[in-house]
């Protein structure tokens, strides 16, 4: 199969994020942003070949500067890089400015019968005429240490994968359990 990697909600240089709870538990476990960051970053390039592609589905970045950060540290950043826009990603950051070969709201892989958003979407939207097929995967970010609603979807929130990239074929075994 093809090397396309999947990961959602980095939140890089989002300071807050290290004080958010689930259950009184930390959801990231850092003593910093900045060892969060180079952490992401070495997952990142540990999996993800410069030939490769990647999704990232939404949630980048936070935090002043956003510019000047996507500049420094996106080149450090391996593969082909692709946006699904999350909520909290400004267009204005990433459309035309060369971090990301492309960018869009959803990405439909026909072949691999996966849906990819950031937010879950209502299963409703994945039996559309323009989604063939029928029995189609949502493949989403957002939810964070929540996971997947039931029913036909799979997460790649850092948070639900050791905060590296999860590759398609991990992605497609997960799907054969659903089906």
């Amino acid at each position: 199969m093809s090397n396309i990697w999947l990961i959602s909600d980095t939140h890089f240089n989002h300071h807050k994020i290290l004080t958010f709870e689930d259950d009184g538990v930390a959801i990231r476990p850092f003593a910093s942003v900045e060892e969060m960051n180079e952490m992401l970053i070495d997952n990142w390039n540990s999996v993800v070949k410069p030939g490769d592609k990647i999704y990232h589905l939404g949630d980048v970045l936070f935090g002043e500067d956003k510019a000047g950060w996507l500049a420094k540290n996106m080149p450090r950043l391996t593969g082909k890089k692709r946006l699904i826009f999350g909520n909290h990603d400004d267009p204005k950051n990433f459309v035309g400015v060369g971090h990301f070969s492309q960018t869009s709201l959803w990405r439909f892989f026909k072949e691999y019968g996966l849906l990819l958003t950031h937010v879950p979407v209502h299963p409703s939207t994945m039996t559309e005429k323009r989604f063939e097929g029928g029995s189609i995967v949502n493949v989403h970010g957002h939810t964070h240490t929540h996971g997947s609603p039931s029913g036909p979807y799979v997460s790649v929130c850092v948070e639900k994968i050791g905060y590296t990239p999860i590759h398609i074929d991990w992605i497609m075994e997960e799907v054969r359990h659903l089906r």
